[in-house]
């Protein structure tokens, strides 16, 4: 099947009604072994990531967040998907970290297999009055759609304009309810958490793998964002490296069960800024054993690690990047026991004039483009239909204003933003 008529048809499906929807059980992969864009599947080699081809393979992207209250990518009440799209494509970003709640997934299940209409969705979220509002603003500006559109219909619409475009799809399993992310006492801190089941959670990732087998541009998953100890324990397992790597295991068999194709990325723990006993081979206490790739058998050059950092008190560069090598881009180098790729998913601070010439935000300017090291910045969005209770939430940290008309920081995308995507695809 050709690329374009690939995306043709997947956005016809998209936008139609629930009597046209997806039927999951029927999908086959699209692309594999193609030799145009994206070549997938991608693999692992030692510290790279490869096309089918063989060549390097990286991410210099941003991520665009879904998991909220709603559970739909959020700005398009503002801008249509293909407007949203084209200012990530107009920088030369190649990749979207786009968010997803177990939530979703949980509800299909539960509604005997069909997924919530936008009708229904925003005013479960919204109210009935102000989630009628937005949604009328959404059908506005993306007339494909209707009040009886699926949540993931909508996915299936942003992941067909990202392959338009020739952006990779990086799913995020970003929490399991459907909220602003991420607390110790959110609920969806740690395995057996309020919110946390594991059972769902690798029911929910396998779910996704296995439906985005459609969209041509999904080549990566990641398993659980920010990991990180629950402020109550209640029933949550315990909080350590060997709970840690059970789940992990889990995680990635159900996503390549589901699906044998899409890396697979691990986060670390304390809210994902570290992985050193992995990278280093060390023991994942309180036990004696140890990482092996020997433990993902049949997919194991798909194992990506992921680290976030937000140190933006940070006063001096060479300390940030020790901190950083430590942590875990020390995967990156022959010193490792265990060398992966690593990308750094998460890293963001204020958009305005002046904080991105500071020491953070320059630093890793120039740090993960020197590594090759792929990224997704925090974040795209210029507003949420709703954050922490708030409706129509302001997002300072926003690369798009709060209509996302237009880039919120102008000097940081030309001063800085550009060349930083360049120089890490160069």
């Amino acid at each position: 099947m050709k690329l374009n008529a690939a995306i043709a048809a997947l956005a016809g499906l998209a936008a139609a009604a629930p009597s046209a929807e997806l039927d999951r059980h029927r999908r086959t992969p699209l692309l594999a072994g193609r030799a145009d864009w994206p070549n997938g599947p991608l693999v692992t080699s030692g510290r790279w990531v490869h096309d089918a081809s063989g060549k390097n393979v990286t991410y210099a992207g941003a991520n665009w967040p879904g998991a909220a209250d709603v559970m739909i990518p959020e700005g398009l009440q503002y801008q249509s998907i293909a407007t949203i799209v084209s200012k990530v494509k107009s920088i030369g970003m190649n990749a979207i970290r786009l968010t997803f709640a177990i939530q979703m997934v949980d509800e299909i299940y539960a509604n005997g297999g069909k997924d919530v209409t936008l009708e229904k969705a925003f005013a479960q979220a919204l109210g009935q009055a102000n989630g009628a509002k937005v949604l009328a603003q959404v059908l506005a500006k993306n007339p494909n759609f209707t009040a009886a559109t699926t949540r993931l219909q909508v996915y299936d619409a942003v992941a067909a304009e990202l392959a338009k475009q020739q952006i990779y799809v990086h799913l995020d399993n970003h929490i399991s309810k459907g909220m602003w992310c991420c607390s110790t006492d959110d609920g969806n801190s740690w395995w057996g958490d309020k919110y946390f089941s594991a059972a769902n959670w690798t029911r929910g990732l396998a779910y996704m793998a296995d439906h985005a087998k459609a969209w041509p541009g999904f080549v990566s998953i990641g398993l659980r964002n920010e990991p990180r100890e629950p402020s109550s324990k209640g029933q949550s397992a315990a909080y350590n490296w060997q709970t840690w790597y059970e789940y992990m295991k889990q995680g990635a068999a159900a996503v390549h069960a589901a699906n044998p194709d899409p890396l697979i990325f691990l986060s670390g723990l304390s809210f994902d800024t570290f992985l050193t006993p992995v990278v280093q081979g060390t023991a994942l206490s309180p036990g004696s054993g140890k990482f092996s790739f020997g433990d993902f058998a049949g997919y194991a050059n798909k194992l990506v690690l992921e680290i976030h950092n937000y140190d933006n008190s940070a006063t001096s560069c060479s300390s940030l990047q020790n901190n950083l090598y430590r942590n875990g881009f020390q995967a990156l180098t022959a010193s490792a026991v265990n060398v992966f790729p690593v990308m750094m998913t998460e890293f963001g601070f204020q958009m305005d004039a002046t904080t991105w010439k500071g020491v953070y935000a320059s630093c890793l300017a120039a740090y993960l483009p020197a590594q090759k090291a792929g990224w997704t910045i925090w974040v795209l969005a210029g507003s949420y239909y709703m954050r922490s209770g708030r409706q129509d939430y302001d997002e300072n940290w926003g690369l798009l204003n709060h209509d996302w008309s237009a880039w919120r920081s102008p000097s940081y995308i030309d001063g800085a933003l550009t060349a930083m995507v360049k120089n890490t695809l160069s």
